[in-house]
């Protein structure tokens, strides 16, 4: 077993160093243009295909670090180049997660290579849970999968909000309902093929921020999939709702299902995320705190400006150690009895939050305009405390956690 540790190896030194070389030099010159034009950044991602950053291979090799670092740390580092942008480029990982949770070797091993594609024909993936009237609400899901036997095939119905790379996706992967009376733990995930008929996008969203991220509603109208494109296979389904049926019955244990599996395994990386947005703030504001002056001296020197920055920096090491913890305890297949995964999360994600808002604080007027980059890592902090989990619902899991009682 890994032994935990502050220290990055030299493997990990050198990649956090390349993927740090990638964002300064590729990553965040592009980000104004992009957060501008509000679209996917294609050259970008294409750019990232080139060099192996946007790869399953990578990808794999950070996810299969012993030490459970190898993802925190490139997700920091792509962060602090640009959120919207390092979005677009990470977001397939997210129903690549999905597949890697909840299916056979047979389908990682089929879909996964065709979420990414190849550097000369970039692809991207998509991860549909959440629905206009079921956010956090997982149980009062709508989107239905029926078998039909005949043929073999399920046909999905219904409408997906708030995806990443929605619609743009050659490859959605969609969780439905296939038992209403189980509620949330009647839950299944599904891969949609590229092409499939009657899978559209609907309403792509203008952002308050990481706006070089497309995010989108995915509309399901008599989509039809082959049997095989069941995560996990309809036998293990089959079981999984007859204990999940018996326990209802004897009002037994709660039973984890397809959506919560997929963001259990991202909530760390979420905060590695916010690390990496909260980090690049501080950096600004410390080189401005620096080299700005007013009466005479840089504003460091005075008590309330160098007190904030000591506060800021603070908060990001303390994040980016509960993001680490719960990275190791994941790797090292320690359960999270205190909900150290959810911990991380929200204590990152609101780091990051206040963290980019002190950095405008303190720049003042130059930080609310767009001639620096914080009033930007401002908006796309603001995502962080919202997608995949609420500070809110990371509290509630928590406190379920550490009292056992079913706080609702």
């Amino acid at each position: 077993m890994a032994e935990f540790t502050f220290e990055l190896n030299d493997d990990q030194k050198q990649v956090r160093d390349w993927l740090h070389g990638f964002a300064r030099d590729v990553i965040r010159p592009a980000a104004a243009e992009w957060d501008e034009r509000e679209e996917t950044p294609w050259p970008v991602i294409q750019e990232a295909a080139e060099v192996g950053v946007y790869s399953l291979d990578f990808y794999a090799q950070q996810f299969f670090d012993p030490t459970g670092l190898g993802i925190p740390m490139a997700m920091e580092e792509l962060f602090w180049g640009d959120a919207g942008i390092a979005l677009s480029i990470v977001g397939t990982g997210l129903a690549a997660v999905g597949v890697l949770a909840n299916g056979t070797e047979e389908q990682i091993g089929t879909w996964i290579p065709q979420m990414y594609g190849t550097p000369d024909d970039v692809k991207v993936a998509a991860f549909c849970s959440s629905e206009p009237d079921a956010g956090s609400d997982v149980a009062s899901m709508r989107t239905r999968a029926v078998y039909d036997e005949a043929k073999d095939e399920w046909v999905l119905d219904g409408t997906k909000t708030w995806a990443t790379n929605g619609g743009i996706a050659n490859v959605h992967v969609v969780v439905a309902v296939v038992d209403p009376e189980l509620g949330s733990k009647g839950h299944a995930s599904f891969i949609v093929p590229p092409g499939t008929p009657g899978l559209s996008q609907g309403q792509k969203f203008r952002k308050h921020g990481i706006r070089a991220s497309h995010t989108a509603e995915v509309v399901l109208e008599g989509v039809r999939v082959p049997g095989s494109c069941l995560l996990g296979g309809r036998e293990r389904l089959d079981e999984r709702l007859a204990r999940a049926r018996e326990k209802a019955r004897a009002g037994g244990e709660r039973v984890r299902n397809a959506a919560m599996a997929t963001f259990e395994a991202s909530r760390p990386a979420v905060g590695a995320m916010a690390v990496g947005t909260a980090r690049a703030a501080y950096e600004v504001a410390l080189d401005y705190a620096t080299t700005r002056e007013q009466f005479g001296r840089p504003i460091i020197d005075n008590q309330g400006v160098a007190f904030q920055l000591a506060d800021m920096r603070t908060r990001i090491d303390a994040a980016r150690l509960l993001v680490w913890r719960a990275s190791w305890m994941a790797a090292t297949g320690k359960p999270f009895t205190s909900a150290e995964g959810s911990m991380s999360k929200l204590f990152a994600s609101e780091a990051a939050r206040d963290v980019t808002a002190q950095a405008i604080q303190i720049l003042g007027g130059n930080g609310y305009t767009r001639e620096y980059p914080v009033e930007r890592m401002h908006r796309d902090a603001a995502i962080y405390t919202i997608f995949e989990g609420t500070s809110e619902i990371q509290r509630l899991v928590i406190a379920r956690a550490l009292s056992g009682v079913p706080i609702r």
